[in-house]
């Protein structure tokens, strides 16, 4: 059966651009400004506070890994902050290892700084599916992957590119897999948590061309007709047949970025019986026809 997180994390295509060594000694404080991208830190040693503007400060300690989808402005500290030193996340210096604090001596903290990449159609997919602050912690396999991530950033071995892209593929996963609960605002993940609802999703995802009636996905999830269509827009945010239709066009669109299926074939592929049908529907989610989007992605 088709897995929904794994759908997302493939149309996401994700690749760790950046990943950059950062360390601190003694009493230190780092304001950011916004980035408005994915970023994410990974704790190899020691401790640090991290402060996210709109969120309560929180520390983090050797194999914790932070996600922040949007990364609004933050601040990040020794556990005794000094007074902040300023940095625009868009001319972060380039070096082997960016150092808070004192220059000189065996650092307090280690950690690893970067950005995700996305390669697809939409990258607002991620936004919509995590909380702004995605905090994973006492995770023995995390722990793992990002003694990995480490291992391929400091030595630098034939692959590492290659490395790098499919641990941001594992690490975006365990992140993912930690808000399939109330943490997560309403989307697919906090459906997926869902004992209930996981069933109908993972067949909505496993037969995206097949006629779906709400009757059919809630005998799936053994729940009659009305309770679950309430229960499946309020933990998804949408009504059942309006989060098929998005996820249709999703899978259209990256159908058409790869340019290797005409119009008609992917209008078979989503679930339309006709191309005009399909054509009328994208034109109407998208703001364009097929053929246009194709061209312009």
């Amino acid at each position: 059966m088709s897995d929904p997180l794994s759908d997302i994390v493939r149309l996401l295509r994700p690749q760790a651009v950046f990943a950059n060594p950062i360390s601190g000694k003694g009493n230190w404080a780092v304001r950011y400004a916004e980035f408005g991208k994915p970023s994410f830190c990974i704790m190899l040693e020691g401790r640090c506070r991290l402060a996210v503007d709109g969120h309560e400060p929180t520390m983090l300690h050797a194999g914790d890994f932070v996600l922040l989808p949007t990364t609004p402005g933050f601040t990040i500290s020794s556990v005794v902050p000094a007074p902040p030193v300023y940095m625009d996340p868009n001319d972060v210096p380039e070096g082997p290892e960016l150092r808070y604090g004192e220059q000189a001596g065996q650092p307090d903290m280690r950690s690893l700084g970067g950005s995700f990449l996305f390669d697809c159609a939409d990258p607002g997919l991620l936004v919509s599916l995590l909380p702004e602050v995605v905090h994973v912690q006492g995770s023995m396999r995390l722990s793992q992957l990002v003694q990995m991530v480490g291992e391929e950033t400091v030595d630098a071995q034939p692959g590492n590119e290659f490395m790098r892209s499919r641990l941001a593929d594992m690490l975006l996963v365990v992140a993912m897999r930690s808000t399939t609960s109330g943490s997560a605002p309403p989307g697919l993940l906090r459906g997926l948590g869902d004992e209930r609802l996981a069933g109908a999703l993972k067949q909505m995802h496993a037969h995206i061309d097949r006629h779906w009636s709400i009757a059919q996905l809630a005998r799936i999830a053994a729940l009659s007709r009305s309770s679950f269509f309430e229960r499946f827009t309020r933990t998804v945010g949408v009504a059942p047949m309006e989060y098929l239709l998005a996820w249709r066009m999703e899978v259209a669109k990256e159908l058409l970025r790869r340019g290797e299926s005409s119009v008609s074939e992917i209008a078979e592929r989503v679930g339309y019986g006709s191309t005009s049908a399909f054509s009328a529907a994208f034109s109407r989610h998208v703001g364009q026809p097929p053929s246009r989007h194709a061209r312009a992605v």
